[in-house]
């Protein structure tokens, strides 16, 4: 065969093809439905609640002003939330590893995410969308494009709420504004109201419904995910009474449950940073301290010093360390999961194995 011939057989290199970007069209969703709330709100204030306070109607822009402000306020709010994104882990890790945690006497596997590169706590779901692990996953809001989780539940709730309230006041305002204007004729003030009154009352009904839904699954300590694969079909673990469970979801503080300080522990770090992390006392010279318990040494020393079992294991930089003490808290009978962790602010230094509910075996 020619040379010719067998060059024109060799295909030339085709141009990868130009993939969207996934996240614009739906930010620009999120982006479009905050400037129609903020039309639809300059046309109201615009015409008809002028009309209504040159006309002494002041009790229509006295409501509807506050609400508005709440409503753009959990608007925007919850578009930049933090749903509880857990930290991705690290792939060291085995994904063949079985870890089994209780909650009020129910037995949960904790599941692997290829995705993150750990073990999923109980109620934690990767988001597709996000791709991201979110604690206490709810769904994925496409209206703000955000997850919505354990740290922006009570922001969501109250969006739904505020929208609630403020279609309500702006399709009696308007119908109140048409009511006192029958005897006018038809003017331009009159088409902005019935362009405001059709959303409002369109929205209403279905924003009810959706706050209905979400008030009951929150009195059951349910999640909008788990009742769509029936998954707690016997028995909720989960449930602690109907004032417990709105106390917990809506007014409790926001700090980590679980194990959202183990999955931060998995993140390959230097020696340095987790022996701060998990030292049981804070150093101190030999000649100012009296000898007490063995302390747990990251670093090995001239002396040989006890260790317990778990230096048995491989050792390794940075995540290797992390990974046996994450299998150690995992496989702890005792761990206490409905016990609150240490909030955000507080000093890690000197934190010792007895709160974060370790219980090494001897």
């Amino acid at each position: 065969m020619p040379l010719k011939d067998t060059m024109a057989l060799v295909k030339e290199p085709q141009p990868l093809p130009v993939v969207p970007l996934p996240w614009f069209f739906p930010s620009l969703f999120a982006a479009f439905n905050v400037m129609m709330l903020v039309f639809v709100s300059g046309l109201f204030f615009g015409f008809p609640c002028r009309w209504l306070a040159q006309n002494g109607e002041w009790v229509f822009p006295a409501v509807t002003g506050p609400l508005f402000v709440l409503t753009f306020y959990s608007l925007v709010s919850l578009n930049f939330s933090d749903p509880g994104i857990l930290h991705r882990g690290s792939t060291t890790e085995d994904p063949m590893t079985i870890h089994v945690v209780s909650v009020n006497q129910r037995a949960f596997r904790l599941q692997w995410c290829p995705k993150c590169c750990f073990h999923r706590p109980p109620r934690t779901c990767h988001c597709p969308w996000c791709n991201i692990c979110v604690e206490d996953f709810d769904h994925h809001c496409k209206w703000v494009n955000n997850c919505i989780g354990h740290r922006n539940f009570r922001l969501f709730m109250l969006l739904i709420l505020s929208l609630c309230l403020y279609s309500g006041a702006l399709l009696v305002s308007c119908l109140m504004f048409l009511i006192h204007t029958r005897h006018l004729p038809f003017s331009v003030d009159k088409v902005m109201a019935i362009l405001v009154a059709l959303p409002a009352a369109g929205f209403l009904i279905p924003l009810v419904l959706l706050l209905l839904i979400h008030a009951v699954s929150v009195s059951a300590a349910e999640r909008s995910c788990e009742n769509k694969c029936g998954f707690h079909q016997e028995h909720n673990p989960f449930d602690q009474g109907f004032a417990r469970n709105w106390y917990l979801t809506m007014c409790a503080p926001l700090g980590p449950k679980y194990m959202s300080d183990v999955v931060c522990l998995q993140r390959p770090v230097g020696t340095e940073w987790i022996y701060e992390k998990i030292q049981l006392s804070p150093p101190c010279p030999p000649k100012h301290c009296s000898p007490g318990p063995p302390v747990l040494q990251l670093q090995p020393q001239a002396q040989p010093q006890p260790q317990p079992p778990l230096t048995a294991q491989k050792r390794t930089s940075g995540s290797g360390e992390v990974a046996i003490v994450l299998q150690e808290i995992d496989a702890s009978p005792r761990l206490s999961l409905l016990s609150e962790a240490p909030r955000r602010g507080s000093s890690r230094r000197s934190q010792s194995l007895d709160p974060l509910n370790l219980r090494l075996p001897v």
